[in-house]
């Protein structure tokens, strides 16, 4: 039986293909599995547990948590199956956003990983009526352990009810509220259907070439992102074995020992990996440097299909078994495929990668989709370098008359809560309001162009694409971050980070010694050095787009001082704010 709720994922990975180990996280370094009978049964405890706290059908209940784990997805399908409403909140928010969040959701009960989120929780829970109690994943003293409510519901004490509660759960009834971490302004709750997210996963599954019941992947996107979510309810439906990520900075070690066949990702992090791995040619001299750059260079010119015709295709093969399968053994040894989402995906990395032997495929969506509206697959010639792949099964795209995406289907959310005004501003009929422009080839393929609302005018009137501008100027080494600005203004400049271990040894390289960021970016050699980048890549734009003055920020851009979101796209108003002066200057 097709699944038509959110915890039937498992019900049918249980039913009709069982694993051993169905979820497994690392507990003081050793990996705890979990199968998916026992999953089942603890997932029923929790629903126990939770009729027993008075939990009714579209209560909030909330989770914060530092690190994907086991338990969360267990406390989510425990109180899917009781009609409650997951409503999931990023870490690395402000407390202030913490209150604001759990207010306005009015969440009942609040599940957090770790001492540090523990206590921005109860930084303000004074100021939260709804809030009834917090449950903690770790053991942190003086905050109840979620362990409690195995206990509570072990022997299913509640079990008549919470199957009533679970026959009565409707597809179309509410299951998740998502607060969008947004580049500007206040979050706003995102309402999803057990529908909106079970028809996604059904047709996105159809694009990714899983082996049910064999492969294994890694996770560690943040599971209160909806791109990572509905990839674990893919793999819940397909019987793929999940391991959670320690964190990013063990990502490395975690494929080694873990050696998945498919993982997600963000642009951000396969720059850093392909950087990185970049950087080693440095290190190499003579033959082997040589060697090792015409085998990346053979890479970087990978088209499908073999496009590119059989001499390329057997210069391939040698750069393959020389060179590039290194770069396969780096990340576990059998990496097949990488799905990337959330931002846009450089092609040179798609080629790169897949050249490689791991097939890096760029979808689209949002977490109003939720979130996949479309998404590339090697299968069936709908793989294009370049695009984000052809619309998925259902849903219904086309482009406004301005250029603005507009997506209608089974995915498109109910709502934002208690936002109806906002909610109608971003509605067109049936037809949701994506923000992104974009274009449809004859054959299907989408592409993504830029954000409508990041795309500012010069004073002289014309059009500035930062997203394309910026994309194609990450592609320096020397280059981690980059915003560009201008609007109004007569020209386009830009605020850039640097890539501070490539600048570090880069500058020590040079003979000259500094101790910190801050003392780099007042180096006259390394900013001539930042000019000839930028004049390089200024050689693919227009007069008008060409980034005309930039400046070196000293510190470096994270998602805890508040650059980044979460998924690590820009906060630009936020970064223009902390830059003001920087900015000012390229224009005095």
């Amino acid at each position: 039986m097709t699944p038509t709720r959110l915890f039937d994922f498992i019900s049918h990975q249980r039913d009709h293909h069982p694993l051993e180990k169905s979820f497994s996280t690392k507990y003081n370094g050793k990996w705890e599995s979990i199968s998916s009978e026992i999953f089942c049964e603890q997932a029923e405890a929790i629903s126990n547990a939770l009729i027993e706290l008075g939990i009714e059908a579209q209560d909030k209940i909330a989770m914060i948590s530092s690190n994907n784990r086991t338990e969360w997805s267990l406390i989510d399908i425990g109180l899917l199956t009781v009609g409650a409403v997951n409503v999931p909140i990023y870490p690395t928010i402000s407390a202030q956003d913490y209150e604001y969040i759990l207010n306005h959701s009015e969440s009942q009960y609040c599940f957090v990983s770790d001492k540090e989120v523990y206590d921005k929780v109860m930084a303000v829970k004074k100021n939260i009526k709804s809030l009834k109690k917090v449950y903690s994943f770790d053991q942190i003293n003086g905050c109840a352990h979620w362990s409690e409510l195995l206990d509570i519901g072990r022997d299913k004490p509640h079990q008549e009810t919470v199957q009533k509660r679970k026959d009565e759960v409707n597809p179309a009834d509410l299951a998740t509220i998502i607060y969008t971490s947004g580049t500007t302004g206040v979050p706003k709750g995102v309402m999803l259907s057990h529908h909106n997210v079970v028809s996604n996963v059904l047709s996105s599954s159809k694009r990714l070439p899983l082996t049910i019941g064999e492969a294994s992947a890694l996770s560690f996107l943040p599971v209160c992102h909806i791109f990572e979510r509905v990839i674990l309810y893919i793999y819940m439906y397909n019987s793929v074995s999940v391991y959670f990520a320690e964190s990013l900075e063990t990502i490395a070690d975690n494929l080694r020992e873990v050696k998945p066949q498919v993982m997600t990702a963000v642009p951000r992090l396969l720059e850093k990996v392909y950087d990185k791995i970049y950087a080693k040619g440095e290190e190499l001299s003579g033959v082997k440097q040589k060697l090792f750059y015409w085998a990346v260079n053979i890479g970087l010119q990978y088209e499908p299909y073999g496009q590119n015709g059989a001499w390329y295709e057997f210069k391939l093969k040698i750069a393959r078994k020389l060179i590039l399968s290194k770069w396969q053994e780096a990340l576990g040894g059998n990496l097949k495929l990488i799905a990337s989402g959330s931002a846009a995906l450089q092609p040179r990395l798609a080629r790169v990668f897949t050249a490689a032997g791991m097939t890096l495929v760029e979808g689209y969506g949002l977490t109003e989709t939720s979130p996949v509206i479309s998404v590339n697959d090697m299968r069936k010639s709908h793989f294009r370098i370049g695009t984000v792949g052809k619309v998925i099964d259902g849903v219904t795209v086309k482009i406004a008359e301005d250029g603005e995406i507009l997506c209608k289907g089974p995915n498109v959310m109910m709502g934002y809560y208690k936002e109806e005004a906002k909610t109608k501003e971003v509605m067109t009929g049936e037809f949701f309001h994506t923000g992104d422009i974009g274009e449809l080839d004859q054959e299907g393929f989408l592409k993504i162009t830029d954000r409508k609302k990041e795309m500012f005018k010069t004073s002289g009137g014309k059009y500035i694409a930062p997203q394309v501008i910026e994309n194609q100027m990450k592609q320096s080494l020397f280059i981690e971050q980059i915003m560009v600005v201008g609007a109004g203004r007569k020209m386009p400049t830009a605020l850039i980070q640097p890539n501070v271990e490539f600048v570090m040894n880069w500058l020590s390289d040079h003979g000259i010694q500094v101790n910190s960021l801050e003392e780099a970016v007042k180096e006259n050699k390394l900013i001539a050095a930042f000019q000839k980048e930028i004049d390089h890549h200024n050689s693919f734009f227009g007069s008008w787009e060409q980034i005309k003055k930039f400046q070196l920020t000293p510190n470096e851009w994270t998602i805890d001082e508040g650059h980044l979101t979460p998924t690590m796209k820009l906060k630009r108003k936020v970064i223009a704010e902390k830059y003001t002066a920087l900015i000012e200057d390229m224009y005095a």
